[in-house]
């Protein structure tokens, strides 16, 4: 076991496609992966070694993870089978395959299952992108957690693993944004053998190789990116250490030292124990049994902690039940977990669950630009299964004609869930295998008219960006590469990423390609030569940017940029677009209600939305999702990107559904349904100058006939009127 785990820090894990393939690969390549036992009969399968359970609807192409994991498998020459949006109520539809041979792979789908159900307000959505037709309730709150349940109901006995972002965010106790508590980890309620998370390709494709050759699931416990139960304090051998982290605010116990130069029984006396060790040793002895002293260290701030290996030590975690009942408890946790998220150097993590323990591996080493080229060369129809017939899935529709390049993003924006899932290092393909699938769309997708909707991902302009150094990279315990400002050892050169649009849009049939995904302005404006030829190539008319908000407070608690690169790129997007001859503007997105956001930070972003002439159609309130830096602040009102403890400062947080629907109000000043509520916060504010039908103010006396209909409550006064205890921390920072 000892040596299973030594192999968790290795820098150069086995290659993704170097594997013995499996006896089935003689069935050859499917041309999908079959939904039913007819098409398993087709293809002469008598049995699926493999059956990915989804909460999507099946669409046979590398941006859906089934799709990505299902083909990967069959490229190692097992046999994958899908279930697809089953009907949770029963078992009987995770029947449908048969059982099989090696494991069910269970995932709720390419979101967060209550995300996907759920609204920032906590309603009901009215679709769903991942399904036929838009149609929404197609799978259960918390699929991940049902799917799994069922698929153990189904084949007692039977080999279950979960993964899928829904299982990233969830592998630890994390708040709950729809029950307002602290859950624990999807794996005791889930009942599964095993959770892989991240970017799971090294561990499945291992795991199914090993299960394959006869070993039991329970005895892997080395996969890097997997989480599993063992009993409480288990540890994976001998030389492992822990680390107790499970406290904070605790000071050590009074220690009275015993005089060195005391030359009588007693005066050495003093040095015993206050709770009774000393008594208990002397006991012993007297008993004629061997004494042990035990010796507790309390280290303090200016003591070094032991240097410890870390490929052998483990952090263990203030337990379920402690962050459950103490917020600031949560909130610590949730800093050590961040700290401990480069695959270079992080340790493994153990949190107590009852009296067991959930036990969680390092984070997956990032694959390589060939490995990413061959998951993405599998044989993918690029379209959804047959069996939906003429149906429009939105999800697909959306992605039909872009092009993924890159994975991971070095951002750390605390509201969002890429780094949790994806990781902070760059996983890039190579430009021949992107061009190859540009290609394919051309070929080979219906409807293709000359355009590329995207060629992003996560963030449109880190492809190959990375640190100059790899030794400082693996070392780097940073939440961010660009907070509070772009770290010197970062690369920024754009320029694989220039050659690359030449390339995609000097393809023959291809008119033009676009750039939708998020696009990282503060990056950008390092390289005016890329912001050029995106402005004069790539922008259809628009271009979506998210400075998220104005103000430090809420960007600092964000790791935002501040709003002079924002100016910055706007006037460098202005100045190209005149150039090149072209009327092109800017749309930012902005988010209300974010922890360290006021009424006033709220107000201000108001007016400068004004100043500039925005009237924003699309707004988003803050969504807790589980596991997020801004999560933790949200459910603790504390702010976990410096250290926390009892006593440190508040973080503004606004809970109450009246102030969330206020800061929504606020981005949409000019709504006639929101000035009733705006004109009674700004009279508590003591605002009510801006209230009239001036320049400089925010909204009018006069109310339309039919418009602003709710009935009015009086505005709580803001935070900062009701003595809040604490200043929002930290420094302007970064996206």
């Amino acid at each position: 076991m000892n040596a299973q785990h030594a192999a968790i820090a290795a820098t150069a894990p086995r290659s993704l496609f170097s594997w013995r393939k499996h006896w089935a690969s003689r069935f050859g390549t499917a041309p999908f992966l079959p939904m039913s036992r007819s098409e398993m009969d087709a293809l002469g399968w008598d049995s699926c070694d493999i059956i990915l359970v989804t909460g999507d609807a099946y669409i046979d192409h590398p941006s859906f993870g089934m799709a990505l994991i299902g083909r990967l498998l069959e490229a190692q020459g097992f046999r994958v089978g899908i279930i697809s949006q089953p009907d949770w109520r029963s078992a009987a539809a995770f029947r449908a395959l048969g059982r099989p041979n090696l494991f069910f792979g269970v995932t709720a789908g390419n979101m967060d299952s209550m995300v996907n159900r759920y609204t920032a307000d906590r309603k009901p959505r009215s679709d769903d992108a991942y399904t036929p037709n838009g149609e929404a309730n197609q799978r259960p709150d918390r699929a991940l957690v049902v799917y799994a349940q069922r698929c153990r109901e189904a084949f007692a006995g039977s080999n279950v693993v979960i993964g899928s972002i829904e299982a990233s965010l969830r592998r630890i106790a994390h708040y709950d944004y729809w029950s307002d508590k602290v859950r624990r980890s999807v794996l005791p309620d889930s009942k599964a053998d095993l959770l892989l998370f991240g970017n799971a390709e090294r561990a499945v494709v291992e795991l199914a190789h090993r299960l394959a050759a006869g070993e039991r699931i329970g005895d892997i416990r080395d996969l890097r990116g997997s989480a599993f139960m063992v009993p409480r304090g288990w540890l994976p051998g001998e030389g492992w250490s822990e680390i107790d982290s499970t406290s904070v605010d605790t000071p050590g116990v009074l220690i009275r030292h015993a005089d060195p130069y005391a030359m009588t029984a007693a005066a050495a006396d003093g040095a015993a124990c206050a709770d009774g060790a000393g008594k208990a040793a002397a006991g012993a002895a007297a008993a004629g049994g061997q004494v042990v002293q035990v010796v507790q260290f309390h280290l303090q701030s200016y003591m070094r902690m032991p240097k410890l290996a870390r490929a052998q030590t483990a952090i263990r975690l203030p337990s379920y039940e402690q962050v459950a009942a103490d917020p600031v408890l949560y909130a610590h946790a949730s800093r050590v977990f961040h700290l401990e998220s480069n695959p270079g150097n992080a340790r493994a993590l153990v949190q107590a669950h009852g009296e067991r323990d959930v036990w969680l591996n390092p984070p997956p080493i990032p694959l390589t630009t060939a490995e990413m080229d061959g998951v993405f060369a599998a044989p993918f129809q690029r379209r959804p299964h047959p069996s939906y017939g003429e149906a429009k899935i939105p999800a697909f529709e959306m992605i039909r004609f872009s092009v993924n390049i890159m994975r991971g993003c070095f951002g750390g924006c605390t509201f969002c869930s890429i780094t949790e899932h994806e990781g902070r290092i760059i996983q890039s393909r190579s430009e021949q295998s992107i061009l190859r699938e540009i290609e394919e769309i051309r070929d080979r997708t219906p409807g293709f008219t000359g355009i590329i909707s995207d060629l992003g991902g996560p963030t449109a302009n880190m492809y190959r960006l990375a640190c100059k150094d790899r030794q400082i990279e693996s070392s780097c315990r940073r939440l961010s590469c660009v907070f509070p400002g772009i770290c010197e050892n970062l690369d920024t050169d754009h320029t694989p990423l220039l050659q690359l649009y030449r390339k995609a849009r000097a393809l023959p049939g291809v008119k033009k390609v676009l750039i939708s995904s998020g696009l990282r302005y503060d990056l950008a404006v390092r390289d005016p030569e890329y912001v050029r030829e995106l402005v004069r190539h790539h922008v259809g008319g628009y271009l979506k940017i998210a400075p998220e908000h104005t103000e430090e407070g809420p960007l600092a608690h964000m790791m935002k940029p501040g709003m002079s690169s924002y100016e910055q790129f706007r006037q460098m997007f202005e100045k190209f677009s005149k150039e090149a001859g072209k009327e092109q503007y800017l749309i930012p997105y902005f988010i209300a209600a974010h922890p360290g956001t006021t009424d006033a930070d709220m107000l201000n972003l108001a007016l400068w939305l004004k100043r500039n002439n925005f009237r924003l159609d699309q707004v988003q309130t803050f969504l807790p999702t589980p596991m997020a830096l801004a999560t933790a602040m949200y459910h603790s009102r504390r702010n976990p990107l410096h250290k926390v403890g009892h006593a440190s400062g508040s973080v503004e947080t606004a809970r109450g559904a009246r102030q969330r629907r206020l800061h929504k109000a606020f981005l949409r000043y000019h709504d006639p349904d929101n000035w009733p509520l705006l004109r009674e916060a700004l009279r508590q504010m003591g605002r009510a100058d801006l209230i009239g039908n001036g320049r400089k103010q925010l909204v009018p006396y006069a109310q339309p006939p039919g418009s602003g209909l709710r009935r009015v409550t009086p505005v709580a006064a803001p935070l900062t009127q009701r003595g809040r205890g604490g200043r929002p921390g930290g420094h302007a920072a970064a996206k």
